[in-house]
């Protein structure tokens, strides 16, 4: 019987009730803790009558207050959205607008970015505050409460009856940058997450022993998966998702005797070149991961050198996919140098050309994959469904080609999307915003390569004639706009961008 995604977490604290779950700084807390505190907003959810299939937000840092609303969502019959913790207040409308959102789970210090829009959003219903100090309120037609308050009373816990939910429901809706600039939400099912964690369990060799240091936030499809495949297993999360001291990080796992860890090429950049890694000892570590972009050889090479003896999977995926598609055997690592490995457990990976052919050996085609952890499709578009999702195939953009051994090479992606750290970052979006600037003529916003970010963000900017301005100003008018990833680190103004015969915009020049 096929399991759904809230199941990891009643089943982990059936079978480990007072095993640590999460560890954050000081703070410790078991799975049959979480469970309560899972149950307890469930209950609460389910008492607002909304029909199943309900979306609420959640918007915090606090890797304890997320994952616990994370499960409490679920278990009501609901739908997940992660918020980026980066935010600007024309994201968050735009994104709660679109799911049509019914309730918001809120860290305190993110207030501000809701308060002016929150009446602007005509499905809202109440936002729920973290902590005992806050006062509730009403604002319009939308309730601020007091989670302190409103989740106290531990015996409607008890009476907790849970709505029918099927595996073909949809659990969760993770926004992610188009190439059209909107950010498009990806719907996943109960099915399509636990057959994707299933298979990285698999892979990995998870299991209750398993201790994970947590840096990716959880509102990313990798961090998701993290969290999913060590609660699935019964295992514990260290979390410190701040890379602003990576010396920090490393104590913490060798104090808390991590098992493993999963990053974004940039985090393994910061690790080898902005701390002391190779001072510390890590007796316990067994594996990391890395996934989010392509690892250069030469990274991996000295992380081998830094690891001795620790297996490094190189994977890929995307959201669309439940988090992953493919790894690299850790015994590969160097005969495969540059590879994106095979298809995981349960997934089946061919490279097609545009009229759905498959192409030769060494030929470049566009990763196509199928299996049970495809989403669902786009919330509310269809036709960028229709797009992605061909004969029940998903048509990923990323172009690669295949060696004689069917290990797979990634050429390009078909889109110029943006990777800057764990960001996936719509150039388009970017470029509208500064088009909104007065004395800006033409832009294009590109990637420029980076040691530590993978990319980082450059736009090139055109002046309307006879117009001055700078670059100041147009960051200035990024951060009022965008969220804080997505301001340029980089304006250089141009008198004209390069251009095809056919005026389209050179951006591989650029």
């Amino acid at each position: 019987m096929a399991l759904l995604v809230s199941e990891y977490l009643q089943r982990s604290a059936a079978k480990f009730p007072d095993k640590t779950a999460i560890i954050k700084g000081g703070k410790r807390m078991t799975y049959s803790e979480m469970l309560f505190l899972a149950q307890a907003r469930a209950t609460w959810l389910y008492s607002r009558n909304q029909a199943r299939g309900f979306r609420a937000a959640i918007l915090t840092d606090d890797p304890f207050e997320y994952i616990a609303a994370y499960f409490a969502i679920q278990l009501a019959g609901g739908i997940v959205v992660g918020l980026n913790t980066q935010p600007c207040e024309r994201s968050l409308k735009t994104i709660l607008t679109d799911c049509s959102a019914s309730f918001v789970f809120l860290a305190p210090k993110f207030k501000k970015y809701l308060m002016k829009i929150a009446v602007a959003i005509p499905s809202l219903r109440a936002i729920v505050v973290e902590g005992n100090r806050e006062k509730g309120q009403n604002n319009g037609e939308v309730e601020w409460l007091n989670a302190g308050k409103i989740f106290r009373n531990a015996e409607s816990v008890a009476s907790y009856n849970p709505p029918e939910v099927s595996p073909e429901d949809i659990a969760q809706i993770i926004y992610t940058s188009g190439t059209t600039g909107q950010p498009k939400g990806v719907m996943l099912r109960h099915r399509n997450l636990v057959a994707n964690t299933e298979a990285i369990v698999e892979y990995l060799a998870l299991s209750g022993n398993d201790r994970v240091m947590a840096v990716l936030p959880f509102f990313y499809s990798y961090g998701n998966s993290v969290l999913l495949t060590h609660f699935a297993v019964g295992g514990s999360l260290v979390v410190n998702q701040s890379f602003m001291y990576p010396n920090v990080i490393l104590e913490e796992m060798v104090e808390h005797q991590v098992t493993g860890f999963s990053g974004v090429p940039s985090t393994y950049a910061i690790l080898l070149n902005r701390s002391a890694v190779a001072k510390y000892d890590f007796p316990s570590l067994r594996y990391l991961t890395q996934a989010g972009a392509a690892m250069a050889p030469q990274l991996s090479t000295r992380l081998q050198k830094i690891f001795p003896g620790v297996k490094i999977f190189i994977m890929y995926g995307q959201t669309e996919a439940a988090a992953r598609l493919s790894y690299l055997p850790p015994e590969d690592i160097e005969q495969k140098a540059g590879s994106i490995g095979k298809a995981i457990p349960g997934v089946i990976l061919s490279l097609r050309n545009k009229n759905d052919e498959p192409v030769a050996v060494d030929e470049t085609g566009e990763i196509v994959a199928e299996g049970e952890n495809i989403m669902a499709g786009y919330w509310n578009r269809p036709r960028e469904t229709a797009e992605a999702l061909r004969g029940g195939k998903l048509w990923t953009g990323d172009l690669a080609r295949a060696d004689a051994d069917g290990y797979l090479f990634m050429v390009s992606r078909k889109s110029d999307m943006i990777k800057s750290g764990s960001h996936r970052i719509s150039p388009k979006e970017i470029e509208d915003v500064i088009h909104e600037y007065p004395v800006v003529h033409e832009v294009a916003v590109v990637g420029r390569a980076d040691e530590i970010l993978g990319e980082i963000i450059m736009a090139c900017i055109v002046l309307k004639p006879g117009s001055k301005c700078l670059e100041k100003e147009i960051i200035r008018h990024c951060r009022k706009n965008l969220s804080a990833f997505k301001v340029p680190q980089q304006v250089v103004f141009m008198d004209e961008l390069p251009k095809t015969a056919t005026g389209k915009i050179k951006k591989t020049d650029l």
